[in-house]
């Protein structure tokens, strides 16, 4: 069989860490575009009521708990070929994934039947999110272990990709507001045409990141195949009982559940509340920036001066505290609440950026434990885990919005608007708060046992 060639392949570098963040950069063209857009376009164009696309969005996430396990079993059982063990899945799979995410926002079918169009939006989103994203990220989150060894190659990658992450929320949340509205009566409204050209550029350009991660990103670590055979009850049972793993995907489903409700609430409270698309574009401007000149080259040192779960814990605390004053305070002006809102996105970034290095930390906690090493499937119940943030996010925002009277024709109601600002103050706040308990509590991994974990492995394989 063919195999990785290691002893030819370049050091680990600069390639591999561009080349990474180019991965998270096409994932992102398309899953921020439909965290941040997808809810608006289906309400507002398509005239599907916010419970109902919140509901659906949440109903259909709950597939990956069978297609995210099972394409990490696939990656786990998977020979290494030429190209390495989890690197060519991205080139089969990025045509895929951004075709179906194109298909998604086609607002020429508006004027189709209500059922016609739930549907389509169910079999859309499924083929986006549980098969074709499924099948590239699980083997591109997987990947990091293999790309190297070490534990401040592998926090790099987890800075990279945050980077790769940041910019696509920087392109799709800064020119996507810009571009997307129109004024109608004096209102901002959005363009379904608009839209649709957006995402077609956007699928295009994560296809282009997709060739480039490929290219640039080599695998060094060799990872063998599990020939183990699959034994469903006793996978169950290590994975349930696995604290680290469990107290991850606890913060990370609440952080989703902040973030997401931000920057979903923003979609809402800034043409709405604000009457200011501009403003929108400019806090994903600053957001981002904040994100890649604070966030991106303080959390590695900060981790390793402190450790991960603990500088988690404390910088979501924080931006917690940010909307707490924000909704007291409750700004007329729309450039203070952008403040709130970069300084609370700055304390849940600190988090968000090395919580990918923390999934390699579970991984390496399970095989000090088990002695196998499975970083596919602990990879995809993590990834499945962050789907749920995003579809609870989704039914959680479309719920609320149905709770205070939102649809088309009362967007701009003074009691809906009222009421969309609360949302997006009490979201944050409860969620950035039940991360940072969740992380204290839950989460065993601490600097000190990360650090036992990463001599004892190295001991395990004869290193020095």
């Amino acid at each position: 069989m063919a195999r990785t060639n290691t002893s030819s392949v370049s050091a680990f570098g600069m390639k591999d860490r561009l080349g990474y963040m180019f991965g998270d950069f096409g994932n992102d063209f398309t899953f921020i575009l439909s965290s941040m857009f997808m809810m608006k376009f289906y309400t507002d164009i398509m005239g599907l009521s916010a419970g109902v696309v919140g509901m659906l969005m949440m109903v259909a996430r709950f597939v990956d708990a069978f297609t995210d396990v099972t394409m990490g079993q696939i990656v786990d059982r998977s020979r290494p070929t030429k190209d390495g063990k989890f690197r060519p899945w991205i080139k089969r799979m990025c045509g895929p994934v951004a075709i179906a995410s194109f298909l998604m926002y086609q607002s020429g079918l508006a004027g189709m039947s209500y059922g016609f169009k739930v549907a389509y939006m169910i079999v859309t989103y499924l083929l986006w999110g549980s098969v074709f994203y499924t099948s590239i990220n699980i083997p591109y989150g997987s990947m990091a272990s293999a790309v190297s060894a070490d534990p401040t190659d592998r926090a790099s990658l987890s800075t990279w990709r945050s980077v790769g992450a940041t910019l696509a929320s920087l392109v799709i949340g800064t020119g996507t507001p810009l571009i997307a509205y129109v004024t109608v009566d004096g209102n901002p409204v959005l363009s379904g045409s608009r839209m649709t050209i957006i995402a077609g550029v956007f699928s295009v350009c994560a296809f282009i990141c997709y060739i480039l991660c490929f290219s640039l990103v080599r695998e060094r670590v060799p990872v063998e195949a599990n020939k183990q055979k699959l034994d469903l009850g006793a996978l169950g049972k290590s994975l349930i009982t696995n604290r680290s793993l469990l107290g991850i995907i606890a913060a990370a489903i609440l952080l989703l559940l902040a973030m997401l409700g931000m920057q979903g609430m923003a979609a809402y409270v800034f043409p709405n509340v604000y009457r200011s698309t501009q403003a929108q574009s400019a806090v994903s401007l600053l957001s981002s920036v904040a994100i890649l000149v604070i966030c991106a080259p303080l959390a590695s040192k900060l981790a390793a001066k402190f450790g991960k779960k603990e500088l988690s814990t404390v910088s979501c605390i924080f931006g917690a505290a940010c909307y707490v004053v924000c909704l007291i305070v409750h700004p007329d002006n729309v450039w203070v609440y952008v403040l709130f809102y970069v300084l609370s996105f700055i304390g849940l970034g600190f988090f968000n950026t090395v919580i990918w290095a923390m999934i390699t930390d579970v991984i390496d906690d399970s095989e000090v434990k088990n002695g196998i090493r499975e970083d596919g499937t602990i990879y995809a119940v993590y990834s499945f885990a962050r789907k749920l943030g995003q579809a609870f996010s989704s039914g959680m925002i479309g719920s609320l919005l149905s709770l205070v009277g939102y649809t088309s024709a009362t967007a701009f109601d003074p009691s809906v608007t009222e009421g969309i600002f609360t949302i997006s103050c009490i979201v944050p706040i409860i969620g950035l708060t039940a991360v940072a308990l969740a992380l204290f509590f839950l989460y065993p991994l601490n600097k000190k046992r990360v650090e036992e974990n990463v001599a004892e492995l190295a001991r395990r394989r004869g290193e020095k």
